[in-house]
């Protein structure tokens, strides 16, 4: 639809074409790619921002996904990897590149307490979290280990279509705009801990 070289233009290009995803940078002059991130999930806009980068850096994923990006693939992806991303950003899941997938999860990893439940109220107390069913819960800590619908769907012995249906709503409820929020805010309420 658009192509932008810098953040504010990315952001009024949006505002006027709203795609349903958008290839984002993070380094482009004045505003970056984050900074613009942050500011489009805060319109309210509706597209889906994967963020694609040369920059194979923890720290730009990690700023990336709590802006709002819904995924985070760097530049000399396999074409048919940058398709499937496309593909799985707009259908509402989320992608993070395999080379920062672990060390990813590792530096987040180091945020959390060392024994579970010290260093900050227990997952119960999170509004969040309070709002959703024993099964929604449920289906949020295995969300947040990294299962796919499918393997939710044998292991709880539900139909994906059930599956997804309990992912949408635990969304709706908790304000997460895709998976990668849901996951984020499973270890943020400690609903889930690193193994």
């Amino acid at each position: 639809v658009g192509e932008a070289g810098n953040g504010t233009e990315a952001i009024n290009l949006i505002a006027r074409h709203q795609p349903d995803v958008t290839l984002m940078d993070i380094r482009m002059p004045g505003l970056d790619g984050i900074e613009a991130t942050r500011r489009i999930v805060r319109s309210g806009a509706r597209t889906r921002i994967l963020i694609v980068t040369t920059f194979d850096l923890d720290e730009y994923a990690y700023d990336g996904l709590r802006a709002g990006a819904s995924g985070f693939l760097v530049k000399d992806a396999l074409p048919e990897e940058l398709l499937s991303g496309i593909r799985a950003v707009a259908a509402g899941d989320a992608v993070v590149a395999p080379s920062l997938t672990r060390r990813l999860l590792d530096a987040y990893a180091r945020h959390l307490p060392a024994t579970p439940g010290t260093g900050g109220p227990p997952a119960t107390s999170d509004p969040r979290i309070t709002a959703l069913t024993d099964r929604e819960r449920e289906i949020l800590t295995v969300i947040g280990q990294g299962w796919s619908n499918t393997e939710i769907a044998a292991r709880f012995h539900l139909a994906e279509s059930t599956v997804k249906t309990h992912v949408t709503r635990i969304l709706a409820k908790t304000g997460s705009r895709d998976r990668v929020q849901a996951v984020i805010l499973a270890y943020d309420s400690r609903l889930v801990t690193p193994a």
